[in-house]
């Protein structure tokens, strides 16, 4: 039997966790953060009551339009305002809300599957 490693996706990969944020690559976020499947972007997060379309406008919209948003909601699941959901479904996207460690390893799994998709983490501390 032969195994093999499976194969880094292209892009921004959150590699580990800090105290307060993420580590991509080599570099540590100590906050909030936005993923593309190209570029990784440290984010100054609203409170989760003030959370609109507008907070995510460095990824958003965009062309081609990904599947969906991964939000994290930081150390612990937390449900967004619906306005939030309602647009981001809006701009026909679907969204999938976990804490912001799931959202981190669930980011991987789908850029490892080539999906076209965005996230946006909210910081762990």
């Amino acid at each position: 039997m032969e195994l093999f490693k499976d194969d880094v996706p292209e892009g921004p990969v959150v590699s580990g966790f800090t105290r307060g944020g993420f580590r991509v690559g080599n570099r540590q976020v100590d906050g909030g953060l936005l993923l593309t499947i190209s570029n990784a972007m440290d984010w100054a997060t609203p409170a989760m009551a003030e959370m609109d379309i507008s907070s995510l406008k460095a990824i958003l919209p965009c062309d081609p339009l990904p599947e969906f948003l991964i939000f994290g909601t930081g150390p612990v699941l937390e449900h967004p305002p619906r306005s939030f959901v309602r647009q981001i479904e809006g701009l026909g996207m679907g969204i999938e809300v976990m804490d912001s460690k799931a959202a981190a390893r669930a980011w991987g799994m789908l850029r490892q599957e080539d999906r076209q998709i965005v996230a946006a983490l909210m910081p762990l501390g």
